[in-house]
């Protein structure tokens, strides 16, 4: 009825069909009906007069009968629209809403997906009835910009702990994971044509949004002992992206030579470091080492951790320890985003972790998840060691599986033909600006039950078999 208004098929002074009749003719319901009628009359293209019925506002139709309007859904094909922004047209060309690397696809029997921490009914139910105590006390106000008070003084207390990082509660910064925290850094400290750099491999994430904002990347190489920094380019960037305590995805822990060298490059050349504390807590062979940020003399480290890989990923909770020089504008940016965190999850959250119950949750995950570490590099080892090279597996929640005999064609031939199968895997080459130096896969176990291991393995050497050549020998 709007659009026969608008295009002036209903005349302006027309009146309308009683409600009762037009529901008979079309066959729906009289409240239908009505309820259209009202909302008619609410966007003003309706009159309703007591005791005469519903008439066509005036001014919906031009004099010529030409529509001032254009009806909800339709436009002119020679309608001549505005650019989006630049903004806008960057994140068309980055970021590929159709081809998120680590996505499964419906129907996957096994699925070896990196970054999806273990399933662990404790944990739902701990945070099911944290959540319920937080809905009942929390403030309905607006929360602080910088977060709440009392989760911000809790991750102080857990940093300084497990991480040996000491900073204020007025240091911290609640934001909504660390997809948040990096495009905060970016718009506070990366104008359109700065250089930003990421390490090689890296996370696609961190690069698409740096890309975004208009960065200009570098990349500088990673090894056994993390970053190389006597590879960082000069002049220097603007903005270190690093994950020294568990490198993504390659595993490597930055040794405490090159962090030290990482903070004098800083130093030196007048540069940010962005610290993004991935998967550090969970080690197995050692203690979790201490961050990058504890080293900082000179407060140069935007410290980032996250408590969505660490619980699970609906959680849009993490923090950012600010240099002090740029506590006001991460707190402006934070405030320009969303006007503060959502304070239900953040309450929660802070008396879950006063109450020692996250902690309780991080050493029983890691103990879960040695058990399937353990039993994938077993079972990789048993069925196909020959065939591949597993990276430094002593932390977090996958590791890297290098093909000895196989070349980028073949590795994405193995991953197209393992979907077929229902085997889900996930090649290195998306995070990589450039070509990898060998194919490889991230083979994800914390969400892969304990029991499908094996059989996921024997199902990646039968696809192996299928379509990669037979190792020398």
């Amino acid at each position: 009825m709007r659009t026969a208004m608008v295009e002036g098929r209903l005349a302006e002074g027309e009146r309308l069909p009683a409600t009762r009749l037009l529901a008979a003719e079309l066959g729906l319901s009289r409240n239908t009906v009505l309820e259209a009628y009202e909302q008619l009359q609410a966007e003003g293209c309706v009159q309703a007069r007591v005791g005469a019925g519903s008439f066509v506002a005036p001014g919906i139709v031009h004099a010529n009968g030409a529509a001032p309007l254009v009806a909800p859904g339709t436009h002119a094909a020679t309608a001549v629209l505005p650019a989006p922004s630049a903004f806008a047209e960057r994140a068309r060309r980055f970021h590929d809403h159709g081809a998120i690397p680590g996505r499964t696809v419906p129907g996957t029997r096994y699925a070896f997906q990196y970054g999806v921490p273990m399933a662990n009914p404790t944990l739902t139910s701990d945070w099911a009835r944290a959540l319920s105590r937080a809905a009942r006390h929390a403030s309905p106000a607006y929360p602080h910009v910088l977060g709440l008070p009392a989760l911000r003084e809790a991750i102080c207390g857990y940093l300084s702990r497990r991480r040996g990082v000491q900073v204020a509660p007025g240091d911290v910064l609640v934001v909504n994971g660390t997809q948040q925290a990096i495009a905060l850094a970016a718009r506070v400290l990366v104008d359109p044509g700065a250089t930003a750099l990421v390490e090689a491999p890296h996370y696609f994430a961190i690069r698409e949004v740096l890309q975004i904002h208009g960065a200009d990347l570098r990349t500088a190489p990673v090894d056994a002992a993390g970053l190389v920094v006597d590879a960082l380019p000069v002049p220097a960037p603007r903005l270190l992206c690093v994950t020294p305590s568990h490198q993504f995805p390659t595993g490597a822990l930055m040794s405490l030579e090159r962090r030290r060298q990482l903070l004098d490059f800083a130093r030196r050349h007048g540069s940010w470091i962005f610290e993004d504390d991935y998967d550090g807590e969970f080690r197995y062979d050692a203690r979790p080492l201490a961050a990058l940020r504890s080293l900082d003399r000179e407060d140069r480290v935007i410290y980032v951790g996250s408590f969505s890989k660490l619980m699970f990923p609906a959680l849009r909770l993490g923090f950012l320890v600010m240099p002090r020089a740029l506590a006001r504008d991460f707190a402006n940016a934070k405030w320009a985003d969303d006007f503060g965190s959502p304070a239900i999850e953040q309450l929660a959250l802070a008396d879950f972790i006063a109450d020692g119950g996250f902690e309780r949750h991080l050493r029983r995950t890691a103990k879960a998840l040695r058990q399937r570490r353990d039993a994938l590099l077993g079972a990789l080892q048993r069925r196909l060691g020959s065939r591949l090279e597993i990276a430094d597996s002593n932390a977090g929640m996958h590791l890297v599986a290098w093909l000895r005999d196989a070349d980028h064609a073949g590795c994405q031939a193995l991953v197209e033909h393992a979907a077929r199968r229902g085997l889900g895997l996930h090649p290195i080459a998306p995070f990589y600006l450039e070509p990898p130096p060998r194919p490889g896969l991230l083979m994800g176990f914390a969400g892969m039950p304990l029991k499908d291991i094996a059989p996921a393995v024997a199902l990646l050497g039968a696809c192996m078999d299928e379509t990669l050549p037979a190792p020398p020998g």
